[in-house]
């Protein structure tokens, strides 16, 4: 057959694969003055370069050491997907990171993001990306780069993936540690703004057992949709936090994410200290009741799920407690008694007595690290 007669193969094109370069050129235009609102001291770099530049000593620190972390959203996107909640996601993926950098004494400096999609369409990844900025602006951090990926065949119709990467910085010395933390210090909480972001899987599993309207009034809050109670963002502690912690009035610090006030307490203790949390000290939140009568859940197995209304949990000593507490209210938190330190392994227990968090009688779980 000779060359005429044979039909030109076809000419293959990104495009037809799936990835649009264009659709990906015009996220980044779209983004550039949200990333350039997160701007701070130390940073100078534009984004859609290979890398972000960030200075240290533009941001005041003379011998600092550079602490980093990185984290994602959990199952909570799966929910923002199936009712099209994208804009407070990016929040969440923010706090959760620099929530984990504050308790160890560093000020969250730049933030770098990774959003992952099939394909980019209806405007979805704007959305998320302006939640990541405004939650860089709340925590002080600026948003320095990031990568979006266009991948068919990876991801199904609509859904994405998020993950966050943050560093921070505290001078040489004021590292908190929890080394200092005895029996007879003080545990202190503050509130949480809801789930936050970890618990989502049990969460979405009662909805779906359960057929719960979620857009309709919460049964626990009728001015309020029931997904709106159960998306909002998780709350960012850093800027009330940080004077407190480079006064050095906080000996240890717990973010309550996986694994509950049971489980991440013992992370920040030395040997020899254990956590006593009283969960008759607070009021339960009308959200974790209603997950907890939903479900049927014991005590001790929310204490090891979701937060129980308390995002961040202080280790102070007796004699700092009322400054710290009086400093952190004044800087817009709820503080709550929370427990107190004891001598034993280094662990945690909760307990509470007979009508808290609904038991019949009284109960308590213990985790020792």
């Amino acid at each position: 057959m000779s060359d005429q007669n044979r039909s030109n193969p076809s000419s293959y094109t990104y495009e037809q694969a799936g990835v649009s370069i264009e659709a990906g050129n015009a996220l980044v235009k779209a983004i550039g003055p949200l990333v350039k609102a997160t701007m701070r001291p130390g940073t100078d770099s534009e984004i859609g370069g290979f890398g972000g530049f960030f200075d240290p000593k533009a941001a005041g620190y003379k011998d600092p050491l550079l602490v980093a972390g990185n984290d994602g959203v959990g199952t909570k996107l799966k929910l923002a997907i199936d009712t099209d909640r994208h804009d407070t996601v990016g929040i969440d993926l923010v706090a959760m990171c620099v929530n984990d950098l504050i308790v160890q004494g560093a000020e969250p400096l730049f933030f770098l993001d990774y959003f992952a999609t099939g394909k980019l369409e209806n405007g979805v990844a704007e959305r998320v990306i302006a939640g990541i900025a405004h939650g860089c602006k709340t925590a002080g951090c600026a948003l320095i780069g990031g990568e979006t990926a266009e991948m068919p065949g990876m991801y199904a119709s609509g859904d994405y993936d998020l993950a966050g990467f943050c560093v921070g910085a505290v001078e040489r010395g004021e590292q908190i540690t929890g080394e200092r933390v005895a029996p007879g210090h003080i545990l202190l909480g503050l509130t949480s703004s809801g789930v936050h972001s970890n618990g989502y899987s049990l969460v979405r599993r009662l909805a779906a057992d359960k057929n719960w309207k979620l857009d309709r009034p919460a049964l626990f809050d009728r001015d309020r949709l029931l997904i709106d109670a159960l998306i909002e963002p998780t709350r960012i502690y850093v800027k009330s936090l940080l004077p407190v912690v480079r006064d050095g009035l906080i000996d240890a610090l717990a973010h309550i994410t996986g694994g509950g006030l049971l489980e991440n307490i013992p992370r920040v203790l030395p040997e020899g200290a254990h956590a006593e949390v009283d969960a008759g000290c607070w009021e339960q939140p009308a959200l974790m009741a209603f997950l907890q009568a939903q479900g049927n859940i014991e005590p001790a197995e929310m204490a090891r799920t979701f937060n129980c209304g308390v995002g961040m949990v202080l280790a102070v000593d007796p004699a700092n407690a009322e400054v710290v507490r009086t400093r952190l209210e004044e800087a817009g938190e709820t503080v709550l008694p929370v427990g107190r330190i004891v001598d034993g392994p280094k662990g945690c227990t909760v307990r509470g007595a007979a009508g808290t968090w609904s038991s019949r009688e009284d109960w308590s779980a213990t985790h020792n690290a």
